[in-house]
């Protein structure tokens, strides 16, 4: 397949929820309301670890306007829930493992009465030991916060000899690197309104990104079929991972039930941040070493995160670690170990990048030493290592060929030689200094080998006449509706009036896998493509019928069906409502459906990506040579991801990404002491504002795929992300020398080293 042939006329259009969205005339879903609806709220535990001894919910249930308290003892079916593992307790029986905990729920006329009936509840506890480090979890007899113990999983990759690389090795890099755990902070927090409906089915109207995977959950949690609950999940306020769990659901769900009414919970910032998740915390212990001309010879890596109290997502998140731990580099000796373990923080779960931003933070970090200890340029180092386009994937598997690791490397190289040279010939203060990094990335599309990810979509006609498209998929701020609407309207012919789409809720829509791991535009456009031609053969034949043209002459147009003249010009001959009317009454389906598998590699490797898209980051920062102040002046990206389907959402998902992790690089870290959080809110919590953003942002695309690649566009939620921090930390190195090894940085290590610095420059001065 060609690239020309995927290049898409139309994908600088206006987002189709765009206008709605920044007016301020869109409803979220923590935005409706409806007739007698109540109030829920939420007792989280009081301690990080603790034994349950006693719940007395009496006072409360008295509260007037108490409408409903629940227990454990309330739950009609299983007491858990978990994507993957249900180890996670809905309301806690006999023992709270972190803060937030979930113990008992009410439902109240108003949020007044049903915070003060949360006052009235009393619990009697019995505080534990508290394990707020993996590294002392792991110890032998430290308590054991599940019945299989501390260790929630255990990963890792080998091949060839490292012990023998190293002895071959001129230069061996060893650092020991951290990574903070990090707040997603959506501007809407987790909520939304659960609804009982007259015939005992329930209508869940809560964002997430697994609409079908809540309705699986709550259906063992309520004990009811899963064909009773109907979630709508669109649109929802942003998510970046962290509503891909359940949150509210259950205990909005439970109560509902209870009262016969509808119950509204919607947490406050503080409630989301003790109960919501969060980016796993890292330390990430690397050993490389390299041969006189820069080769990578062998690469040790250990892991631990910490991923608190449940597992959710943590061992896939492991599992993606451990699988991008040499990344875009080929490297013949490796061994990598990593270990998730329990403890009692908050709970570490999915989050953008999907333990991709750690461990590239670490390997590009050991890049840039070697290169320095070798009088190497850092690009020229990397340029030696680099993948090829037919060489296997990080652990030893087949991928997809691409030349998009080489590809971004020169790009950012190219642009590397122009910012030098613009610094070069800058007047700075003579309290700032500025200094420029780059760092690449590869990152794996899909959910990899051995795990379920299926997807789905459905075309065909409705009786008003519009082109329905209907996915699984949810709308969560990252730009899905724009990706459907060119794709179809580009694929079929018609325009966005004939158009009508449909996400996000399980009554109306096929199932189509998760809207997670950087998958929603590849699966939208291998659906339409799937059913493009069925489709539009239908509707044809069945417009060739009605109008005696023989169908070779029609094709799909804006408005209807068409002829083509002679002049090779097309004339309307039947529009979409005619066309559906004719097919009504002569009960002719339109309907299409597909349902395949993300494309995945045919080795029996546990996890590994078969797609992926490849990344480079220019940083440029500036250090205020006075307070240790870090801004960055630059962040530009190159990105390798095939053919752009939407600009404003491709170029939104870079920027914002972009955004998101010079964040978690310089100020973001939701610190815990003896497994309580020392920020509760925004007040404490620092995230970047727009004086914190480069003025203007560069991504640059390459849109090239190898020749023959029949997968088309890549996704780009995540790759925005992943190598900023690197970047950042090695145009900290370039400006004052001084290496970080833990996130976020500290402002008082670069006025400490900055001080350093410019002493031994005195010094230089004075000899």
């Amino acid at each position: 397949m060609q690239r020309d042939q995927l290049v898409y006329k139309n994908r600088n259009r206006v987002r189709p929820d765009g206008k709605a969205k920044v007016t301020g005339s869109l409803k979220y879903l923590t935005d409706l309301s409806f007739p007698n609806m109540l109030y829920g709220k939420i007792l989280r535990s009081a301690y990080p670890h603790a034994k349950i001894l006693s719940i007395n919910i009496n006072d409360a249930e008295k509260l007037p306007g108490v409408k409903a308290v629940i227990t454990h003892k309330d739950i009609p079916g299983l007491n858990g829930f978990g994507i993957i593992s249900p180890d996670q307790p809905v309301l806690c029986e006999d023992r709270v493992r972190y803060v937030g905990d979930a113990i008992a729920a009410v439902a109240a006329e108003t949020i007044e009465i049903a915070e003060k009936a949360l006052q009235l509840i009393k619990v009697e506890y019995e505080q534990l030991p508290i394990l707020d480090d993996p590294e002392i979890a792991l110890e032998p007899h430290a308590p054991q916060l599940h019945e299989n113990g501390n260790l929630l999983h255990q990963a890792g990759y080998q091949k060839g000899d490292v012990d023998e690389g190293f002895v071959r090795s001129l230069v061996v890099i060893e650092e020991t690197y951290q990574v903070p755990r990090q707040m997603h902070t959506y501007m809407e927090t987790e909520g939304g309104v659960i609804v009982p409906e007259a015939n005992g089915a329930l209508s869940v109207y809560v964002g997430t990104q697994h609409g079908y995977k809540d309705r699986f959950q709550l259906s063992r949690i309520l004990g009811k079929p899963e064909e009773d609950i109907r979630i709508i999940s669109s649109p929802m306020g942003g998510s970046f991972g962290g509503k891909d769990e359940l949150n509210i659901q259950p205990y909005g769900a439970i109560l509902a039930l209870k009262t016969a009414c509808p119950v509204k919970i919607h947490q406050t910032r503080k409630e989301s941040v003790i109960s919501g998740l969060k980016r796993h915390p890292m330390r990430i212990t690397m050993k490389t070493g390299v041969d006189k001309d820069g080769k990578i010879l062998a690469h040790k890596v250990d892991i631990l995160a910490d991923t608190g109290a449940y597992s959710t997502l943590g061992p896939a998140i492991l599992d993606f670690a451990v699988e991008h731990a040499t990344g875009p580099y080929m490297v013949p000796n490796v061994k990598t170990e990593g270990l998730s373990v329990f403890t009692n923080n908050g709970v570490a779960g999915e989050f953008r990048g999907f333990g991709g931003n750690q461990i590239t933070f670490a390997l590009e970090g050991q890049i840039d030493r070697l290169a320095e200890k070798l009088n190497i340029d850092s690009i020229e180092l990397r340029r030696r290592n680099i993948r090829k386009v037919d060489d296997v994937g990080p652990l030893g598997h087949r991928i997809a060929p691409t030349n998009g690791a080489s590809d971004v490397l020169e790009a950012i190289s190219n642009h590397m030689k122009i910012k030098r040279n613009e610094l070069n010939n800058l007047n700075l203060d003579k309290f700032k200094v500025r200094g420029i990094g780059t760092a690449i990335t590869m990152h794996g599309g899909g959910l990899g080998q051995g795990r379920l990810d299926p997807a789905g979509g459905r075309l065909s006609l409705n009786k008003d006449g519009k082109i329905e498209i209907a996915f699984g998929f949810e709308e969560a701020g990252q730009g899905i509706l724009g990706v459907i609407e060119t794709i179809v309207t580009e694929e079929l012919g018609c325009s966005t009036d004939d158009l009508s789409i449909i996400i996000g809720d399980t009554a109306l829509v096929p199932s189509s896998g998760s809207t997670t791991a950087s998958r929603g535009t590849s699966m939208v456009w291998h659906a339409v493509k799937r059913m493009k031609d069925v489709f539009e053969r239908k509707l044809l034949d069945q417009a060739s019928k009605h109008t005696g043209i023989s169908v070779n002459e029609l094709q799909l147009s804006s408005g209807g069906v068409s002829k083509l003249a002679n002049d090779k010009s097309f004339s309307l001959v039947m529009s979409y409502l005619e066309l559906a009317e004719h097919m009504n009454k002569s009960k002719q389906s339109s309907i299409v459906t597909t349902n395949f598998d993300f494309p995945t590699t045919p080795d029996d490797v546990d996890g590994g990506h078969f797609l992926y898209t490849f990344g480079s980051v220019l940083a440029q920062v500036e250090i205020d040579l006075l307070t240790g102040k870090v801004k960055v002046i630059d962040l530009d990206q190159s990105i390798s991801a095939g053919p752009i389907v939407s600009m404003k959402g491709y170029t939104g998902q870079i920027e914002g990404g972009g955004v998101m992790a010079l964040g978690y690089t310089l100020m973001e870290e939701a610190l815990m002491v003896e497994g309580k959080y020392i920020t509760e809110n925004l007040d404490a919590y620092l995230i970047p504002s727009i004086s914190d953003v480069p003025f203007a942002m560069m991504t640059e695309a390459i849109e090239s795929l190898h020749d023959g690649d029949p997968y088309g566009p890549r996704g780009v939620g995540e790759i925005g992300t992943v190598a900023v921090a690197p970047a950042i930390a090695k145009a900290i190195h370039d400006a004052i020398g001084y290496w970080v090894s833990r996130l976020p940085v500290s402002s008082e290590e670069i006025l400490q080293a900055a001080s350093h610095r410019r002493m031994k420059q005195w010094a230089k001065v004075e000899q």
